[in-house]
């Protein structure tokens, strides 16, 4: 069964999270999900709409990288899935470039990390 998985990530960064969900469409990947991140962004109310889509996920995935320090809206849905409980896992999305961030476990972005996470969910 395909798990929901919330995708995280900084405008900037849109292209890597187009590579995620291309990545797990791969015959070869060790994983599959329902890609359910924000495409376009949302009226005033998009705190609220935001909110009601990642409580209906089983995970979240969020992109990370320099980019993500000064994302907002990144920010406010890594903080609401966990304020939700639901798990969350960072990827970095370059692996010269490890940017952290409090309260958030972040891994290399290869398939055994994504799979584990997917899997364990």
């Amino acid at each position: 069964m395909s798990k929901r998985i919330f995708i995280s990530f900084a405008k900037e960064d849109q292209i890597y999270r187009d590579g995620i969900v291309k990545q797990a469409r791969d015959e070869r990947s060790p994983f599959v999900f329902t890609d359910m991140s924000v495409k376009q962004p949302w009226d005033s109310a998009w705190k609220t709409n935001c909110r009601t889509k990642i409580r209906g996920c089983d995970g979240m995935i969020a992109m990370v990288s320099s980019n993500t320090l000064t994302a907002d809206g990144a920010l406010w849905e890594i903080k609401c899935a966990q304020d939700e409980r639901i798990p969350v896992l960072g990827i970095h999305i370059f692996k010269n470039s490890k940017v952290s961030l409090p309260g958030l476990r972040i891994v290399e972005w290869n398939w055994t990390n994504i799979a584990n996470f997917i899997n364990s969910l």
